[in-house]
């Protein structure tokens, strides 16, 4: 069996470089990928116990994704793994199901593990637990929701750019009454992309009105509508598009905050015998590759799942080794495709 020996030899580093790669701790990309290399062609096996004995760590990150039947955090969970292993980590993965008790529960297992470091994409605006694993000082960052009263660095997309873009698209097409489909009120990621969106729709004239739920008559000038879903799934965007599509004027374009929202609101305008976008514009944040293949394609703002998990990863190791790293904002983009009536194209962008 091949010994970290044989691995330095192999990849021509010394054997206390071979450490600091498994350690995560390599400063140069070309020595960390020889070393890997070696240790992929040698089968090597770093003995965890032992290091453990030697370090105080194990070797393990932690992962909390909020929601994995969302494919969106599916792929993002993905994309840590691969980063993790690619490091020397082995990683544990738990399923919050959006409810902060059962985050709590993988909270307290994953420390009592006594994982090296803590990732969370946070179930609802945080639990106890994650409280407790900040104030214990176990290496923790928060990954695509920022949490209230949680200190910690935090990697996520930057929409600004992206509504941005998506506002004046829609303005360019004469679609003059958006909707969007949000979280409920205290949420930081739905109250951030509802800021946002207004704030776009805005420098085009468009106004949205300043409260959620918001299905009456509008003012003079407020032309949008915002409706918000307790369950950020599939049902509660069905719920709420079947709101807009109640009222006496109802929007010509939605904006589904979340991917599973947006097929609910699919299922709604179908069962109506209602078109995409012949009756209803449909843009969804959160693109999955599916979204190429729906009639038609959805136009979707896309956020850069694999590199948000990669940057996670370091981010985490950062602190792990005792560092305190910076927040990282990675800019998300506005894909058009013909779900809001845009001309057909033979080249149409893909998800990343």
């Amino acid at each position: 069996m091949a010994n970290i020996k044989d691995v330095a030899e192999r990849a021509g580093v010394s054997v206390a470089t071979v450490s600091r790669v498994l350690n995560g701790r390599s400063p140069v990309a070309e020595t960390r990928e020889r070393v890997l290399a070696a240790v992929r062609e040698l089968g090597y096996r770093p003995n965890n116990v032992a290091r453990a004995l030697r370090t105080a760590r194990t070797g393990a990150l932690g992962l909390i994704i909020s929601d994995l039947t969302n494919p969106f955090f599916t792929e993002l969970a993905d994309a840590v793994e691969d980063e993790a292993r690619s490091l020397g980590y082995s990683l544990v993965i738990g399923n919050a199901g959006e409810r902060p008790d059962q985050q709590d529960d993988y909270i307290r297992t994953l420390l009592d593990r006594r994982i090296d470091g803590l990732l969370v994409s946070s179930a609802g605006t945080g639990s106890a637990m994650l409280s407790e694993a900040v104030a214990s000082g176990t290496p923790l960052v928060l990954l695509d929701r920022t949490v209230p009263g949680i200190d910690a660095p935090c990697v996520r997309a930057d929409g600004r750019a992206a509504l941005t873009d998506l506002a004046a698209h829609l303005a360019a097409l004469g679609r003059r009454r958006p909707a969007i489909i949000v979280a409920p009120a205290g949420t930081p990621t739905g109250d951030e992309r509802l800021d946002l969106f207004r704030t776009a729709l805005a420098a085009h004239g468009i106004a949205l009105p300043d409260e959620r739920s918001k299905m009456g008559a509008p003012p003079d000038g407020v032309w949008g509508r915002v409706g918000a879903t307790l369950d950020l799934q599939h049902t509660g965007g069905r719920r709420v598009m079947s709101d807009f599509l109640d009222l006496a004027e109802p929007p010509d374009a939605v904006l589904a905050t979340d991917n599973l929202m947006a097929l609910g609101a699919m299922d709604e305008l179908r069962a109506r015998g209602l078109r995409v976008p012949d009756d209803v514009a449909l843009v969804v944040y959160d693109d999955v590759p599916w979204f190429t293949h729906t009639d038609p394609p959805l136009t979707a703002i896309a956020q850069p799942t694999r590199d948000l998990g990669r940057a996670a990863v370091h981010t985490l190791l950062e602190c792990v080794e005792g560092r305190r790293p910076e927040s990282v904002l990675l800019p998300a983009r506005l894909v058009p495709r013909r779900s809001c009536g845009e001309t057909p194209s033979t080249d149409e962008p893909t998800t990343d």
